[in-house]
This record gives structure tokens, C-alpha cells and sequence, in this order.
């Protein structure tokens, strides 16, 4: 079979392949034909071949993840070509020996195929740098550096909390009675999105002023994202490194998000903010050996908030009624601290194969 000869063709290389001679195409042997296509292809040539061994290995990733879709009976989502306008970031897979080269104490970067260009680094690199990926958000360009670091574990912690998820008024209830507020940025910025969306609408589609008016939109929603992720980095932060076991309520979040309740839930993140948390807290593995001293778990999250901590007493309440008194024990608490409380000590009660690995049950939103 004749190689492809363009890079943009590996999938539909594999596709037509499939179906016409009824065999499969796989990622070596698509990455050895590389240096035929660069010989057809001069124009290739001012691309780092590591670069384009990537696309390779973007390609075999969608179908490894096609295929495990389809095997778990999940809905499969064939992989799709992607336009110039939606393929936004490319990687040099060994950015520490080859490809991209630091200037100037950290202010240009030296890419293979562009040239010098100027950065901005958040913080100094650490570590050997292992991979950098140049990634395109609207009219803003980012590169990210993948370094390798010695771990350093946090100090150890046996102080333990449950946390309670909420959307309006507290984003986040502890079992100690902290109530973090919800920032709601999407809602707070959704008049301002309205009138740009509107703005939008009324242009004429791909005209110059059409194009400017999806760039303020999408401005918009990466600033609310950007909110968003700045918030649950920080206050995961804080909590892992004042708690050494943080038990959270494993919600089906993405049946939530088709839900009445969709817009609160998503404005949220629920989904982002316990995948960083879970991450955070684990830190470093080596050897297969967790090195950050601290746990995540998620448990049943079933009647938290119809318990009472006290005695146990289950008494179904309105969502309305935030404060209540337990008709069995007299205890006077708060919904959401009770329900806090309630998530901890099932942590403790539960036998340990019934308590869920910490990983949230939806992808990110």
C-alpha cells in the first residue's frame, strides 16, 4: 500500500484501508513512512520530524480510545478530521535535547522550523525538561514544558475532613463547618455574553466583523474558564496541604449536568475541581509508590444530607430547608455541615474495598 503524503491523511489512511482491503494500519508502520512523505513533500522538511511523529501518535491515541469505547459498550465517537481552525497545538516530544532551546534567561524560546520567539514564564523551569507542547487558545499562543523533578513529598498529615459539593450560595461544605462561597462566574458574566452572543448573531456569517464578534465571545468564555480553574487550583491546594485524607461524595456528575440543575453544575466544575484535587493530592508516584502522603476518596453519596450525624436518625427534608433540628436527638445543624460530617464518617465506617478510588466518575467540564 502506498504511504500518504501528507500528515493530515494518517486517518483517512486507516479509514480507507479498513474498508477497502479490510486490514489495519497501525502507528509504527504510519511512522515509518515519515521520511518517503518528507521526500515527496519538501515543504515538510521545515517541521521537526518529532513533530510530525506526533500526529502519528495523536491518531493511534483517538483509535485506542475508539476501540476501548466500543469494547466497554460506551457511546464510541468514531475520530473526526480536524480543520486548520480546530487543530490547535502541536508537541516536540524530546524538547530537552532537540527542537525548542531556552534563550536569554528565560525570555525568547528557540522553536525548530519558526525561530526565536519571545515568552513569558509563569515560573522558572524545574527539573529536566522532558516534552513542550505550543498550544493556541483564541489569539493567544502557550507553551507548555513537561519536566521531570525529584519528588518531594508533602509532611505527613493524619488530619482527615469531608467536603460537601454545593452551587448556590456555597460552592464547597466541610465537615468542619468551612463554607467556601461559589464564585459563579458564568453566571455573573452571562449578560455580558448575551449581549456579544447577540452581537454575533446579527453578522453576517464568515464576514470580517462575523469573525471579531466570535473572537470577543470566545474571549468571554476563556476568561470564565480561566476564573473557573484558577479558583479549584487554589482551593485544592489549600486543602491538600491541610488535610492528609479528603472525603468526597462520589456524584454522578454527568447525570447531573442533564439535569434541571445542568447550568449550577457546570458553572461549578465539579468534575475539574475533584480531578485536581485528586492529582494534587497524589503528587509524585515512584515505583508505583505514592510520595505526597495524602488520599482522596469518594463514597456512596446516597442520604448524606437526610442523616442526622448525631444519632442517625434519616428524615427526608425539602432542599429548601438548609437548618433543621432532629426529632430523635434534638441536635440543631446545618444541611450541608451535617451532610459534610455524614461523608467523613462513612469513609471510616465503610469497609475499604466499598470505598470508591478518587478519581471523579465524569471527564472534566
Amino acid at each position: 500500500m502506498r504511504p500518504c503524503v501528507s500528515p493530515k491523511g494518517y486517518l483517512e489512511e486507516r479509514r480507507d484501508a479498513y474498508r477497502k482491503a479490510g486490514r489495519t494500519v497501525g502507528f509504527y508502520e504510519q511512522k515509518r513512512w515519515l521520511p518517503q512523505i518528507r521526500a515527496e513533500l519538501p515543504e515538510y522538511n521545515r517541521i521537526h520530524s518529532q513533530v510530525l511523529q506526533d500526529v502519528v501518535q495523536r491518531v493511534d491515541r483517538a483509535f485506542q480510545g475508539f476501540f476501548r469505547r466500543v469494547k466497554a459498550g460506551q457511546k464510541a465517537g468514531y475520530p473526526r478530521f480536524k480543520g486548520k481552525g480546530r487543530y490547535d497545538s502541536f508537541t516536540f516530544p524530546q524538547a530537552g535535547t532537540t527542537g525548542v532551546k531556552l534563550q536569554g534567561g528565560g525570555k525568547r524560546v528557540l522553536l525548530h522550523g519558526i525561530g526565536s520567539v519571545k515568552v513569558k514564564l509563569h515560573r522558572p523551569l524545574q527539573g529536566t525538561v522532558k516534552t513542550a507542547t505550543l498550544k493556541r487558545e483564541g489569539e493567544h499562543w502557550y507553551i507548555v514544558f513537561v519536566c521531570e523533578v525529584e519528588p518531594r513529598p508533602l509532611p505527613p498529615n493524619d488530619q482527615a475532613i469531608g467536603i460537601d459539593l454545593g452551587t448556590n450560595p456555597n460552592f464547597l461544605i466541610t465537615s468542619d463547618g468551612e463554607m467556601v462561597e461559589a464564585p459563579r462566574y458564568y453566571q455573573k458574566a452571562q449578560e455580558k455574553l448575551a449581549t456579544a452572543q447577540r452581537s454575533c448573531s446579527r453578522k453576517r456569517k464568515g464576514s470580517y466583523r462575523y469573525k471579531q464578534a466570535r473572537k470577543r465571545v470566545a474571549k468571554l468564555h476563556r476568561k470564565i474558564a480561566n476564573q473557573r480553574k484558577d479558583f479549584h487550583h487554589k482551593l485544592a491546594r489549600r486543602l491538600v496541604n491541610n488535610y492528609g485524607t479528603i472525603v468526597h461524595e462520589d456524584l454522578n456528575i454527568l447525570g447531573l449536568a442533564r439535569s434541571r440543575t445542568a447550568k449550577g453544575v457546570l458553572d461549578a466544575g465539579w468534575a475539574q475541581f475533584l480531578a485536581i484535587l485528586a492529582y494534587k493530592a497524589e503528587g509524585h508516584r515512584v515505583s508505583g509508590k505514592v510520595l505526597a502522603g495524602r488520599r482522596v476518596v469518594g463514597v456512596d453519596p446516597r442520604h448524606t444530607s437526610q442523616d442526622c450525624p448525631v444519632c442517625g436518625h434519616r428524615e427526608k427534608r425539602p432542599l429548601w430547608v438548609r437548618e433543621f433540628t432532629c426529632p430523635a436527638c434534638g441536635a440543631s445543624l446545618h444541611r450541608d455541615v451535617a451532610a459534610a460530617i455524614n461523608i467523613l464518617a462513612r469513609a471510616r465506617t465503610e469497609p475499604a474495598e466499598s470505598v470508591i478510588p478518587h478519581e471523579p466518575r465524569s471527564p472534566a467540564f
